[in-house]
């Protein structure tokens, strides 16, 4: 036998149980819009344009560009469809850009962790370091928002081999962090089970864009033929489809464009689609803990 994570077993999506979202939909669809705080000259990075020397400006200047421009237009395109959110927070946001977390707030769009900054990532720290961690994050975003977040993505979705046990014993629900379903499935700790929940690396803007240079308008059919075919596919099983986008890659003006003829898309098929926050997608999946395998 290969060596597994054990977290969870083989389960064919074919043969599971069949059941539906709240509002009889097939497909429950989420917006996860990563917000980032970046260190300047130090610590890992996304970059726009590879191989510059430190100080790095030019890299450093268009990830801020993500919080002082295109969080804003972001805001202003989901409000046009009236669409919900769950923003993916590095905490150091709520400290360096105070604002913008207010007017997510005001917008009722899910405050869910990403940890403190993606200038770090968690893989390789020590138990005790983690858990520091993870305290520090959670109780800067409740101290921020005045709710305690229930999800969590790790930057740069780094884990330790206890990173799932942690957040269960922080009193997390949910965690972005695998990538192995079109349902919510449950991740087996040794302080009980915590959900995980589909979020997607496939239709992801980083990994499309800055991973293997997706054009805007590619991105957007990938968004619109994602929808549409999960659309089909649900009349079978229930699924979920995580949006993943960062105010600093989809926020630029040309790529947002396309984005709102996704977004439109997806509006226009609100009849066949649960369009909600992944909170209220672990809340509907906990109230009966058979829905996931």
């Amino acid at each position: 036998m290969l060596p597994s994570h054990g977290r969870y077993d083989f389960s064919p999506i074919t043969r599971r149980p069949k059941w539906r979202w709240p509002d009889g939909s097939g497909l429950a669809i989420y917006i996860a819009l990563n917000v980032e705080q970046y260190a300047f000259g130090e610590g890992l990075t996304e970059d726009l344009v590879p191989g510059m020397s430190q100080p790095d400006v030019l890299n450093a200047s268009w990830r801020e560009y993500g919080t002082r421009v295109g969080a804003w237009r972001l805001i202003d395109l989901f409000r046009s469809f009236d669409l919900p959110a769950t923003i993916l927070l590095n905490s150091a946001v709520c400290q360096s850009q105070p604002e913008l977390v207010d007017s997510f707030v005001a917008q009722g769009y899910e405050i869910a962790s990403h940890g403190r900054t993606n200038s770090e990532s968690q893989a390789g720290l020590r138990p005790n370091e983690e858990r520091k961690l993870i305290e520090e994050v959670s109780d800067a975003i409740t101290e921020k928002t005045g709710s305690r977040p229930r999800g969590w993505l790790g930057p740069w979705l780094g884990e330790t081999l206890q990173t799932p046990e942690l957040l269960k014993s922080a009193g997390y629900h949910y965690v972005l962090d695998w990538c192995a379903d079109d349902q919510p499935i449950w991740l087996r700790t040794n302080e009980g089970s915590i959900l995980s929940i589909p979020y997607s690396q496939e239709i992801n803007d980083s990994s499309a864009t800055i991973g293997r240079y997706v054009g805007a308008s590619e991105f957007a059919d990938m968004i619109i033929d994602q929808v549409d075919e999960m659309i089909d596919q649900s009349s079978e099983h229930a699924l979920a489809f995580g949006l993943a986008l960062h105010t600093n890659i989809v926020g630029q003006p040309f790529r947002l464009r396309q984005l709102r003829r996704a977004l439109a898309h997806i509006a226009a098929r609100r009849e066949h689609a649960w369009i909600t926050r992944a909170c209220d997608i672990a809340s509907y999946v906990y109230e009966k803990p058979e829905r996931a395998v």
